[in-house]
């Protein structure tokens, strides 16, 4: 398995889903950013699980503890090993999927790559081990403070109901004020509602996460196979449940001119700068200064507490009929996520630059 994230940056995670604990090891980190725990505890209390009625029902703390790496509240260069124990497992609401493969789970292919696998909430591929993603993230974002980098995520579509995707139109600290993440507050409600109906269901339902870099400085970016926009679409493809990425105009500005699409450069107070951003803030691969926006698309998630058909790990065909506790839609826990991977991947790209220019 690969574990490990990034260039300079380095995030390596360990854990599963019903195992003592997550936890990961950050290298790289610079030495004297201030490590406010109570931020990095907040960004966890966003991704952790029953904090709506519109999310999974396990209770989970998910309490991070610092082990190494921060001296008087403040990072000291050296790897920062982090934990998060598991206190809420229902292990036996599984059993009855030890020998079934769940469709559209992971359960068939971690079978087929390593000839067994953790059927107790999906183990390793349990989105429950996006944890250590968060905590690696929020330290990210703690370092990219002092670069004025600031980034935010929001759910803009569920389902078939979508908001305008013009960010400028929004107020996306509003986001944060409903239990879906959408800074359109009627929106939000239908998408609440459709969320509950397809609970009440045993069903799921998918969508879209927008995300907006701002403060990014031009020059970040390798020019051939580093390219900064195959970077963040890597690491938002690398997210359970992630099934596409577009930046910028993306698929729609495909059907354009390029006298429609092409960012004209002015002169914005002795500052280069261009009249539109329909580049999304990349080109050639290398961020230009302007804002970095770009789209996640998450399907519906694979476990349904409904009967579907499949087969056992002896190939009969059967059926099965999950338990436990599962999100109906990943979209509002996974606002905070696709945060994290973004923030990781600026500040390894940021420090790959430095690192470039000194050499």
């Amino acid at each position: 398995m690969r574990n490990t994230f990034g260039n300079v940056f380095t995030l390596t995670t360990f854990g599963e889903s019903h195992g003592e604990a997550v936890g990961g090891v950050v290298d790289g980190m610079p030495a004297g950013i201030e490590i406010d725990t109570g931020f990095i505890q907040a960004e966890l209390d966003r991704r952790r699980p029953g904090q709506s009625h519109i999310t999974t029902a396990r209770r989970e703390a998910d309490r991070v503890e610092l082990l190494s790496g921060v001296f008087e509240g403040r990072s000291t260069g050296a790897p920062i090993g982090f934990l998060v124990r598991n206190t809420n497992q229902h292990s036996q609401d599984y059993e009855n999927l030890r020998c079934l493969f769940r469709p559209s789970h992971a359960d068939y292919t971690y079978q087929a790559k390593y000839g067994l696998r953790d059927h107790r909430g999906g183990g390793r591929s349990s989105a429950r081990v996006t944890i250590s993603r968060c905590v690696g993230g929020a330290l990210a974002k703690l370092a990219l403070r002092r670069a004025g980098i600031s980034i935010v995520a929001y759910t803009s579509q569920v389902g078939d109901i979508c908001i305008d995707s013009d960010y400028t139109r929004y107020n996306l600290a509003e986001a944060e004020r409903n239990a879906v993440r959408c800074p359109d507050s009627e929106a939000a409600a239908r998408m609440e509602e459709l969320i509950r109906q397809v609970k009440a269901e045993g069903d799921t339902v998918g969508g879209v996460i927008t995300c907006v870099v701002r403060g990014c400085p031009p020059g970040l970016g390798e020019p051939e196979f580093g390219k900064l926009h195959a970077a963040l679409g890597a690491a938002m493809l690398s997210i359970n449940a992630a099934k596409g990425f577009e930046y910028g105009e993306g698929f729609a500005g495909a059907a354009g001119r390029g006298s429609q699409q092409n960012d004209v450069f002015v002169n914005r107070g002795g500052r280069i700068a261009t009249a539109t951003n329909h580049s999304g803030g990349i080109q050639g691969g290398i961020s230009n200064g302007q804002d970095i926006y770009f789209r996640v698309a998450f399907k519906p998630v694979a476990t349904l507490l409904r009967e579907q058909a499949t087969v056992d790990m002896a190939g009969n065909e059967t059926s099965v009929t999950a338990r436990g506790r599962h999100d109906p839609c990943v979209l509002p826990r996974a606002v905070p996520i696709v945060e994290a991977m973004a923030a990781m991947t600026l500040l390894d790209y940021y420090l790959l630059s430095r690192t470039v220019r000194l050499g």
